[in-house]
């Protein structure tokens, strides 16, 4: 009866982290040859997929990881390798809006305002993704943040029905990134509970031309 408790105890810790790697394991080799760190290499796309994130930190310094989306959107737009910009993040508040910061600093950038879309609803990865092509009409799509968000974003439009590669921002010191790795594994594991449950975005509306 105790092997049989310690058994069933092991068995509960072994299965998660088993669908944790294996989800990431999935995702991670989907997308090889799907993301690129040189502009130069990679194929050109009606539309950049910014997926947005936070200005600045809780301490008030800038977050790397916005300002490094921020210079991969510029340099692939004066390349010639997008020809609109299309932003998507979280607005839940008054005082918290990802994509008018990430707007204003590109058009700072040189992006002419014209050529940048905004979506204030794009909550998830998931939410960014989907309504890329519902909303703004997109069902091919270069998706622009670090590498490992990358590879979840494109696995997530593929799955639904949008060709992706992704343009990759410079990644973060271990040690500043630490946490959002270890949610990343997390991510990465729900994104098949999604699939799975057929998880839709929080929010579609009305359709928007982007031209």
């Amino acid at each position: 009866m105790k092997n049989k408790k310690r058994y069933i105890i092991l068995l509960l810790f072994t299965l998660p982290l088993l669908f944790i790697l294996v989800s990431n394991y999935t995702i991670e080799k989907f997308a090889i040859n799907k993301t690129y760190f040189d502009a130069s290499e990679i194929k050109k796309n009606k539309v950049g997929l910014v997926l947005g994130t936070a200005k600045n930190l809780q301490n008030g310094t800038i977050n790397l990881y916005f300002k490094y989306r921020i210079m991969a959107t510029v340099e692939l737009y004066k390349s010639g390798k997008i020809d609109f910009v299309l932003i998507s993040g979280d607005n839940g508040n008054n005082n918290y809006d990802e994509p008018t910061d990430f707007k204003n600093e590109l058009v700072k950038n040189g992006i002419p305002q014209n050529k940048i879309f905004l979506d204030y609803a794009g909550f998830r990865t998931l939410d960014s993704v989907v309504r890329s092509k519902e909303i703004f009409g997109q069902e091919s799509i270069t998706i622009i943040s670090q590498q490992f968000h990358n590879e979840r974003a494109i696995y997530l439009a593929e799955k639904n029905g949008i060709k992706a590669i992704g343009y990759n921002a410079k990644d973060v010191s271990t040690r500043y990134g630490f946490k959002v790795k270890i949610r990343e594994y997390l991510a990465r594991t729900k994104v098949f509970v999604d699939i799975l449950f057929g998880v839709k975005p929080k929010f579609l509306g009305k359709k928007i031309e982007i031209k």
